[in-house]
């Protein structure tokens, strides 16, 4: 659990550090990789190992009987997250990403909408448009630095050609936890419009002190049209493994579910059963705990140094370890803060407008690295910004 140690992930084929200098134009050597959301962070020894047990048989062959690897969720979910899980509800992805491409593929046709609350995780989109589907943004409220969702609203924008509704929770890239009202709100809009709500729970296990995630089975009456995204790969940095969990309880969506899969033949790699199922453990468990104690600290440090900027603000962080600052009190254009956060400081990071309206103003910071980068990330962007001192 040395969170202080650096680990040099340049040369390893690191999208979020080798990549820095092509899309960037900041040698990886120079510069401060924050923007994609991965961890700077070794896995626990429990994943390690079952890593190493893999390598010294030296026979890489098709998996077999996962009943170990199905206790395993059902374990972290009922003692994480105090949420009973059926065994023969779980599917296995290649990532959440690729899960979230099978629903909309599943669920909904060509030409129709599915909803975002935006700004969200700029892949969503991404994957809606390419199936030919259309994005329909409900945009958050910025009720001063803390998202909020305004129903009222949303619902005067359905048309009726909306067949799905993405929620992010918690959210990515504003860190909120949403409260058992909101998500009651959410279901309720889900019920209004006659949608699929797909819950994209991926950051569940990476809470702030004082911040309660609630796992959207746990709100009444949504279970007949819900479909839940989990992974280990956020909680435990081994998203290399491109492996989540589409957990559909209700039989009619669980039946369209497995009928695509079996179309696309789609199964699991054995390296991201296994690891997973070594990480949904006590020991798995213990090494989150201090995980999250670490990104707090991490957190009050970036948040508290650049909030001492004028013109600049972080978005209180509840959960997730990518902070969303707001540049827009700086009063200059986005080239110019984008110039001195890339260019003067040196700093790699997510563009706001990616993750869609409301995001224009914002950049995202990946406070998942050493505590000293962190300090340094901070020390470069007071540097950038001294004029403004």
């Amino acid at each position: 659990m040395d969170f202080d140690r650096e680990i040099d992930r340049i040369g390893t084929h690191s999208v979020k550090w080798d990549m820095m200098e092509a899309i960037y134009g900041v040698p990886a050597e120079d510069g401060i990789a924050m923007w994609v959301a991965d961890m700077d962070f070794a896995a626990p020894d429990c994943v390690q190992k079952v890593v190493t047990d893999m390598a010294d048989h030296g026979v890489f062959g098709y998996f077999g009987d996962d009943r170990d690897y199905l206790s395993s969720i059902q374990w972290w979910m009922k003692e994480r997250h105090g949420w009973e899980v059926d065994a023969k509800a779980i599917f296995t992805t290649h990532g959440l990403v690729n899960a979230v491409g099978l629903c909309v593929d599943a669920y909904t046709a060509p030409d129709d909408g599915v909803v975002l609350f935006t700004p969200v995780y700029h892949a969503f989109a991404r994957v809606i448009k390419a199936a030919g589907r259309q994005v329909v943004e409900c945009p958050l409220v910025n009720n001063d630095g803390r998202y909020e969702m305004d129903f009222a609203a949303y619902d005067a924008q359905m048309t009726g050609n909306e067949r799905m509704v993405i929620l992010c929770s918690p959210h990515n890239p504003g860190g909120r936890v949403w409260t058992r009202e909101e998500l009651e709100e959410v279901a309720a809009f889900a019920k209004r419009h006659d949608l699929v709500l797909v819950s994209d729970e991926i950051h569940h296990d990476l809470t702030m002190p004082g911040a309660k995630h609630i796992a959207m089975p746990h709100i009444d009456g949504i279970a007949d049209r819900l479909v839940m995204l989990t992974a280990t790969t956020k909680t435990f940095n081994i998203a290399g493994t491109h492996s989540g969990n589409v957990i559909i309880h209700d039989e009619k969506l669980r039946a369209k579910f497995a009928a695509r899969m079996a179309a696309l033949g789609i199964s699991p790699n054995s390296f991201g059963v296994l690891m997973a199922t070594a990480a949904y453990s006590p020991e798995g468990a213990a090494w989150v705990d201090a995980l999250r104690d670490y990104l707090d600290g991490n957190r009050k440090i970036f948040d508290d140094g650049v909030n001492a900027i004028p013109g600049l603000k972080s978005m209180p962080l509840e959960s997730t370890y990518l902070a969303w600052v707001d540049f827009s009190g700086t009063g200059m254009s986005k080239a110019e803060y984008r110039k001195r956060v890339e260019q003067d400081a040196r700093i790699c990071v997510n563009h706001g407008e990616t993750f869609g309206t409301g995001g224009e103003d914002f950049l995202r910071f990946n406070i998942a690295t050493p505590r000293a980068r962190v300090v340094e990330a901070v020390e470069r962007l007071q540097k950038a910004f001294a004029d403004l001192q």
